[in-house]
């Protein structure tokens, strides 16, 4: 089988996605939400629904915590303790829509 020219150009096209793809991808760039005593209450609300070790293969792994449920307590608190965000940060009330849960 012989690789004429058409069939280089698509394989560059390839090569190029590719190397975008890879050069775009890398390391998450923004805070999770640490767990530890003070962040203790938005893990519980998302993770209060979790399927227990019994259930269903399909409900385990398709299961998504509730973020909305523990955004709840994100802006009261960080008013409270006077954390401050920095400029151009997006609206305070989608929090887990950038900050990850660990888990």
């Amino acid at each position: 089988m012989k690789i004429n020219k058409k069939d280089w150009y698509f394989i560059g096209v390839i090569v190029v996605v590719l190397g975008i793809f890879v050069s775009i991808s890398g390391k998450e760039k923004t805070t999770t939400v640490p767990n530890n005593e003070m962040h203790r209450i938005s893990y519980e609300a998302a993770y209060r629904n979790t399927p227990g070790p019994d259930a269903s293969f399909m409900k385990r792994a398709f299961f998504k915590p509730d973020k909305k449920a523990a955004e709840v307590y994100c802006e009261p608190c960080h008013k409270e303790k006077g954390v401050a965000f920095p400029p151009n940060h997006p609206a305070k009330n989608r929090c887990l829509f950038c900050h990850k849960l660990k888990m």
